[in-house]
């Protein structure tokens, strides 16, 4: 009896004495109820993107016209879509989009944020210009049209006619002009937004910062050189892969504006997926599109993380 008591493994006290021990089930009923709460959103996430994202991946690989029965074609749906001109031309429409859109779109953003961050009732003018950003895509589309059009009716090709004597161009009939109207639209469409994303990363820039390079006798331009513009290289960079992921996939404005087929300078990736799957039924070159417009914008925006350690400057 003396050797099993010294066998006896001795009760320690527990070294979080203040704690409580859980009871046994507590961590059990945890996990039923962050089940409970997780599935739903986990649901919808399976059904709404896996499945869909993974039924593209395959349908890339077959031919299908919705309705028959599938067959296995390989590559040569990629194959196809890679020779065709219209898909050469939509490429070259959308890139040409983005050049536009994207360093103009936020050099204006940037410009006004940083006129707005030193105004009075600043609030306000940001209602104004995020107003166009929660109006819908559509009914930003027909104002622009009405404002566009190459007709009498143009608002701005009659204005000026009017004021200045100037022949201007048929902005959503030109294959030339097209995209340029359309850059301005999508410009002016999330100009808000992006002013908004800038004034939040001016705010976070210590106003001390500036005042000592006002005190060591920097101009304007300089603090915004070498102050401001390494200080707010984050969100710029953040606003630019937003910025470049949404011109690539632009299409409801585009589509309603102006309408691709009728032309072919406005066409896009985005709108060939469409016309591919939903007018000319060939589900197996729509994905096979689509999936070439996901590899475009994950290589173009690895480019850009690549980039954002040399042109990115952060706190640490």
């Amino acid at each position: 009896m003396a050797v099993l008591t010294r066998l006896r493994p001795s009760r320690r006290p527990d070294p979080r004495p203040g704690l409580a021990r859980p009871a046994a089930g507590v961590r059990t009923h945890d996990g039923w109820w962050a089940a409970f709460f997780l599935t739903p959103q986990l649901a919808a996430l399976a059904v709404f993107l896996v499945f869909p994202l993974g039924f593209a991946v395959v349908l890339a690989f077959m031919r299908w016209d919705g309705l028959g029965a599938k067959e296995w074609a390989g590559l040569d749906n990629f194959a196809a879509q890679l020779a065709d001109p219209d898909f050469g031309l939509a490429v070259w429409n959308t890139v040409k989009l983005a050049l536009l859109t994207v360093p103009f779109g936020l050099a204006l953003a940037l410009l006004i944020a940083i006129a707005l961050n030193s105004v009075r009732g600043g609030g306000f003018y940001r209602v104004l210009y995020f107003m166009p950003v929660v109006t819908s895509s559509v009914a930003v589309a027909l104002m622009w049209q009405v404002i566009l059009a190459g007709d009498e009716y143009g608002v701005l090709n009659t204005s000026l006619a009017r004021w200045f004597g100037v022949d201007a161009p048929d902005w959503l009939g030109d294959p030339d002009w097209v995209i340029v109207a359309i850059a301005v639209v999508t410009i002016w469409s999330s100009l808000g937004l992006n002013v908004v994303i800038f004034l939040a990363g001016l705010q976070t820039i210590p106003p001390q910062i500036v005042e000592a390079a006002r005190v060591d006798g920097a101009s304007g331009l300089r603090i915004f050189r070498s102050v401001t513009l390494p200080m707010l290289s984050p969100t710029i960079f953040f606003s630019t892969v937003v910025a470049v992921i949404s011109s690539f996939q632009a299409f409801d404005q585009i589509y309603v504006l102006v309408n691709p087929k009728h032309n072919e300078g406005a066409r896009t990736i985005v709108y060939q997926v469409y016309e591919l799957g939903f007018q000319d039924f060939q589900f197996g070159m729509s994905s096979a599109a689509a999936l070439i417009l996901l590899v475009l914008t994950l290589l173009v925006t690895l480019v850009q993380f690549a980039a954002q350690k040399r042109l990115v400057h952060y706190d640490s």
